[in-house]
């Protein structure tokens, strides 16, 4: 192939490929961003979301084995092409489930009666039943439960397909580009990797502006906004448009040359045969410093893995925020900080030119400051929601009644009203009421989001005063600590990530250079199975205890939560996440002491070699003079001797010839 067809084909695979990595870094991304809503959606906990997250890397453990083999030998670019493929089968498996399980019903404790103009009374006194649960007909055939089994066999698909993205795709690159090119190339792609998630989290944001079912009901009989629990915005919509552009990547690389996998060569001439990989495996894994290394970053992982994944559920419901606001802020000020602190961290390295133990001491010390600063997220608190017969009696005093709720009390005790539903209002006195039935509102006027309840005996002192949908918003601390926190949270995810570089550096640098590509592999594997597969399932589970209210199926059983007591939230999730670098930091401790063994140890073989080089370099000098010297010598002889010649006669030299050879000798 000529030169300039190469530089073409190299140009044509970066840029598919960064399309590729874009595409998929997005989906990834949006994901995350979509965690409440799929909650709210399929009225599932948290800890489900959890294993839908993780399904992810399930399926790619699942043929990353097969791929890293046989992909190489065969059309990697056809092989990327197919993986890109079955991640757009995937995604848009994980939309069909709106398209399948009709519209979306929020639980609400008014239930309209049919054929009916009268507007029934939200208190229905002991002779009316009209608030009491209505039990849907069809419920038997509900098949709303199982929906989210599409959702995770879609991410399922999509880590089968993300997995022959890189590692054939970065090879390609590195065996079609010169040498001086190849990492400039790398450098671009993993770029545009960090560009996605920005743009995942900004879809994320925008579809949770829309309504689920926007196009098909009547906007005004709506009677949530955004900001509300029941809210579900359009996720749907985000996977649709994710999965056109990961088709759309797959395209280009149907039109790309093959080409040999020229490092396998390499690999073979390591001198580690493909035949002992269990006794390699057992000599890598006996390196200390390599499996201290391993164990530190599974458990950092394991709180970084958990902390991403419900930081924008952690916003929205600690501090009152939105599902829309909460991923625009992840996208637009988090993941950029993320960003430019591990560029920074490869550029102080470069500067600082690190050693081994120097990128070692800044990686450690850049999580510890991260880690100090992290503890202050204690403090930025926010109370909690006041919802009598939750979190306040009906008096509204500061008395928590977290052991024992009760959603009945004197005020509503003459309505007909079921404790289960979860249709908030706020007060006029400030208090949220679980129901407008359970707040006594004898009469309602207006229609969707401008219903205004009236007479409501349980709100205010007197007992009637009026109460509006939704739950109140108005909590003051919140509003001026979360500027607070999101500063901090910057501040903190870039000094965290400053270290990401040195310490990838220190893993490529602690182990013998034919056992790198093994060391690669193997702690890309034990991460994904033992931090990014566990860390969303026991964090959502963790989450789960702190649930104060859950909503209900229409079939019966608890759907997704309502409201968390924030107090215990906060002390769950940060509690949990700062328990688990506290962990990794004690690990670090056998793990410093090793490395400057070994650093020790090096400096040590090296000065003896180089001793060791000198004496030989010495001797070798030695001789070399001494050959010089008798160099020098034997020519000197034979050019006297030379003038010693017989006689014409052939007569024997003269006496005088004889006292100069001897001369000359002497």
């Amino acid at each position: 192939m000529k030169r300039c067809n190469i530089c073409i084909c190299i140009y044509m695979f970066l840029g598919a490929l960064s399309f590729a990595y874009f595409s998929k870094s997005l989906s990834g991304s949006y994901m995350k961003s979509t965690i409440t809503q799929l909650e709210r959606r399929f009225d599932i906990p948290s800890y489900l979301i959890g294993v839908i997250d993780g399904s992810f890397e399930v399926g790619n453990l699942l043929v990353i084995a097969f791929v890293s083999y046989f992909g190489a030998k065969l059309h990697r670019p056809k092989i990327i092409a197919i993986g890109c493929l079955l991640m757009s089968i995937g995604t848009f498996i994980i939309a069909l489930p709106h398209f399948i399980i009709g519209r979306y019903e929020f639980e609400t404790s008014v239930r309209w009666e049919i054929n009916s103009t009268d507007s029934p009374a939200p208190c229905p006194k002991n002779s009316a039943a009209i608030c009491v649960p209505v039990l849907v007909p069809e419920c038997e055939g509900e098949s709303n439960m199982s929906m989210w089994i599409y959702v995770l066999l879609g991410n399922v698909l999509r880590g089968i397909g993300e997995t022959p993205v890189q590692p054939l795709g970065i090879s390609y690159i590195d065996d079609f580009a010169s040498q001086e090119n190849a990492a400039l190339y790398v450098g671009c792609v993993q770029t545009i990797s960090v560009v996605g998630p920005v743009f995942g989290y900004l879809l994320g944001s925008m579809c949770a502006k829309i309504y689920v079912d926007i196009g098909f009901v009547n906007m005004e009989t709506i009677s949530i906004g955004p900001s509300d629990s029941r809210w579900v915005g359009a996720w749907w919509l985000g996977y649709l448009i994710a999965g056109v552009l990961t088709l759309l990547s797959a395209v280009p690389f149907w039109f790309l040359p093959p080409l040999q996998y020229s490092s396998l060569q390499c690999v073979s001439n390591s001198g580690v045969p493909s035949t002992d990989f269990i006794p390699t495996l057992r000599i890598l894994l006996g390196n200390p410093i390599y499996l201290i290394y391993l164990c530190v970053t599974i458990i950092q992982l394991n709180s970084l893995i958990g902390m991403v994944t419900y930081k924008p559920k952690y916003i929205e419901q600690h501090f009152g925020q939105s599902a829309s606001k909460a991923n625009f802020l992840m996208g637009v000020v988090n993941i950029p900080a993320v960003a430019l602190g591990m560029f920074s961290g490869g550029l102080c390295m470069k500067k600082l030119k690190l050693s081994l133990m120097g990128a070692a001491k800044f990686a450690f010390s850049t999580s510890l400051i991260g880690y100090f600063l992290s503890l202050f997220f204690f403090a930025m608190s926010c109370e909690n929601a006041k919802v009598a017969g939750v979190t306040v009696p009906y008096d509204g005093m500061d008395v928590l009644l977290f052991d024992k709720p009760s959603a009945f009390t004197a005020c509503n005790s003459d309505c007909v009203c079921s404790a289960n539903d979860w249709d908030p209002v706020c007060g006029e006195d400030g208090i949220t009421y679980v129901s407008p039935c359970l707040a006594g509102c004898t009469r309602s006027d207006g229609s969707g989001s401008n219903t205004v309840f009236a007479q409501c005996s349980c709100v205010g002192s007197a007992g009637n005063l009026t109460a509006r949908t939704g739950q109140c918003l108005d909590r003051e601390d919140c509003d001026r600590m979360f500027p607070y926190f999101l500063a901090l949270s910057v501040i903190t995810s870039f000094i965290i990530s400053l270290g990401g570089t040195p310490g990838y550096m220190l893993l490529i640098r602690c182990i013998e250079p034919q056992l790198k590509s093994l060391a690669l592999g193997f702690h890309a594997l034990a991460t994904r199975t033992l931090a990014g597969i566990p860390a969303p399932i026991y964090f959502g589970a963790i989450i789960d205890t702190t649930c104060l209210k859950w909503g209900q199926k229409r079939c019966g059983g608890i759907g997704a939560c309502r409201i968390y007591n924030t107090a215990a939230y906060r002390t769950a999730y940060l509690g949990l996440t700062l328990s688990l670098r506290s962990a990794s930091f004690l690990v670090c401790i056998p793990g410093f002491l090793l490395l400057r063994q070994q650093v020790r140890r090096e400096q040590r073989n090296a000065v003896r070699g180089a001793l060791a080089n000198g004496g030989a370099e010495m001797e070798a000098l030695g001789k070399d003079e001494t050959a010089d010297r008798e160099a020098a010598v034997v020519p000197e002889t034979k050019s006297v001797r030379e003038p010693v010649v017989r006689d014409t006669e052939g007569s024997q030299p003269t006496a005088e010839h004889h006292s100069r050879d001897r001369e000359t000798r002497l």
